[in-house]
């Protein structure tokens, strides 16, 4: 069920293992010295709604941007944003040009040996979202010749539907609007993916009557990424994240940028 899952994972650890042998470790700023400095550099990818991008004024703003200013408030510090695509996160922490990752940083072993990862401040849900009309109260319901999926081109999980939904009949388009455009005009039946990040476009389409199928495919949790050894700073992170879990700060900031409720809730552990 999860093997095109898997083969996505071992691609990121093919690829953070090269990284391994062609990057040389820098001393990463302490935790100390960031408070000394005043300033925390956050990575950011500088083209990702709702979590991070430039508004019409050319300001940062998305969920990213918002838990990066209340960890900066939380140490009493300004925030230096770095705009950090996603091939750069590690990189990046590993050659101390960011003092933490934000950016949907999916948790696996491999990027575990050249990075420490907090507790998870959201998580990352394979799931069916469809509507009303059509007849279906699980994923494995849409594996059938009757139904189209709409996706995204590039999308990874194309490949995993080939090999796991493969009965349904698949519609590519080029954008996440036009994902769910399809969906919503009835040219498709519905869209398996990390529905998280369609949820909000649903909102363009107020008629339609919207589901998501119950038993998820695939839960990941999203960590934010620090320096190798950095334990100081991540400790003093997860403090902070352990209070916005419990004063349900993630939860509104998610559901404010991205239309919708976290499908997986993080549940706080005082023990990170």
């Amino acid at each position: 069920m999860l093997k095109a899952f898997t083969l996505r994972v071992l691609f990121c650890m093919a690829l953070v293992a090269g990284l391994a042998m062609s990057i040389d470790t820098s001393q990463a700023k302490s935790l100390d010295d960031i408070l000394k400095d005043g300033v925390i550099r956050i990575g950011i990818n500088p083209n990702f709604p709702p979590n991070s991008s430039r508004n019409s004024s050319g300001d940062w703003e998305g969920f990213d941007i918002e838990i990066g200013n209340k960890i900066a408030e939380a140490l009493k510090v300004k925030v230096e944003w770095v705009p950090t695509e996603t091939k750069d996160r590690v990189p990046f922490l590993v050659a101390d040009t960011i003092d933490l990752s934000l950016g949907a940083l999916t948790r696996n072993s491999e990027r575990a040996k050249l990075i420490e990862y907090t507790v998870p401040l959201h998580t990352e849900v394979l799931a069916a979202l469809t509507t009303e009309k059509v007849a279906a109260d699980k994923w494995q319901d849409l594996n059938n010749g009757d139904i189209t999926l709409a996706n995204i081109r590039s999308s990874w999980v194309i490949d995993w539907q080939k090999q796991n939904m493969s009965s349904a009949k698949q519609e590519i388009v080029d954008t996440i609007p036009d994902v769910v455009r399809l969906v919503a005009q009835g040219r498709a039946d519905a869209i398996v993916e990390n529905i998280d990040f369609f949820m909000s476009h649903t909102k363009s389409h107020p008629n339609v009557k919207w589901k998501v199928l119950k038993d998820p495919i695939f839960v990941g949790y999203c960590a934010i990424g620090v320096s190798k050894g950095n334990y100081g700073l991540r400790d003093v992170l997860n403090i902070v994240l352990f209070n916005l879990h419990s004063s349900n700060t993630v939860n509104d900031l998610w559901e404010k940028w991205y239309g919708a409720p976290m499908l997986v809730k993080v549940t706080p552990n005082p023990y990170f």
